[in-house]
């Protein structure tokens, strides 16, 4: 009998799965449990894999050719790519982050099945999502591409800023978009990282400082690593996970549990930013 942890068999695709950050680590793994991938990046994958397509994940045609091309079945699908924001406009930052995710989950469910199952990345900086699920609400619910983009280039204050806003829409989507897919047999959830040490650390870096980089606060003591992030990812799509769905997993090494207890306090952030 095959193991629950292994994807032997498994036809899974990878968004965001070149270069070296979440998604490369991923690539990686996958391939160590033996799973047929497919990415969709615009960088190389880290390792030889059944199907590279180079997709800007503004563009839908782009990214609606690629599910063409790597057909069906589809047994996991990661959404791993995105954008930091800062040098990048709230508008990219957001339809990259978000609308694109969404998009091509949309598009690749057609070709799942029953056991199937979804996984995106969030984000610790979406952590305020349970506050403004009626703002995201209309978002989440629009129906296809261009419904979505309008909806985001009719919002600038709701999504100032692009990273977080993106971040907060991905959960309240995931957690929405839960209910329907169960009834196909198809789960979907997605992970809220911290600080971890990938290609994204500079950017961050210079929009909120490197001192606040260095000193945010991790009960565990320090940053995770891609792999650290993986992990998480390929255990929600695996038949390890079948009864979880709908869920925001913390992979912050401690911090937003630790906020939401008081053994940490949200003031150190403002001392940080000082």
């Amino acid at each position: 009998m095959t193991s629950v942890w292994s994807y032997e068999g498994m036809r899974v695709v990878v968004s965001g799965g070149g270069g070296a950050g979440m998604g490369a680590a991923t690539v990686r793994e996958l391939a160590n449990l033996g799973a047929e991938i497919h990415v969709l990046d615009l960088k190389q994958p880290p390792i030889d894999v059944a199907g590279y397509h180079a997709v800007d994940l503004r563009y839908p045609d782009a990214i609606a050719g690629a599910v063409d091309a790597i057909g069906g079945p589809v047994h996991a699908l990661f959404n791993c790519a995105g954008l930091p924001g800062g040098r990048f406009s709230d508008v990219d930052t957001f339809t990259v982050n978000f609308a694109a995710m969404r998009h091509l989950t949309d598009l690749t469910v057609a070709n799942m099945g029953q056991g199937a199952a979804v996984v995106s990345i969030s984000s610790g900086a979406g952590a305020g999502w349970q506050g403004n699920i009626a703002k995201w609400l209309p978002l989440v619910s629009c129906d296809g591409w261009e419904e979505t983009i309008t909806w985001i280039e009719d919002h600038p204050d709701e999504i100032a800023t692009g990273y977080a806003p993106s971040k907060e829409a991905i959960i309240v989507w995931t957690v929405w978009r839960s209910f329907e897919l169960a009834k196909q047999g198809i789960r979907i959830n997605c992970t809220s990282p911290g600080p971890t040490d990938t290609p994204m650390m500079p950017d961050f870096e210079e929009q909120v400082g490197k001192a606040f980089m260095d000193n945010y606060p991790i009960p565990l003591g320090r940053r995770q690593t891609p792999e650290e992030q993986a992990y998480p990812l390929v255990f929600l799509n695996s038949r390890a996970a079948s009864a979880i769905t709908g869920e925001n997993v913390l992979t912050d090494g401690g911090t937003i549990g630790a906020f939401a207890v008081g053994t940490l306090d949200m003031s150190v952030f403002g001392a940080l930013a000082e």
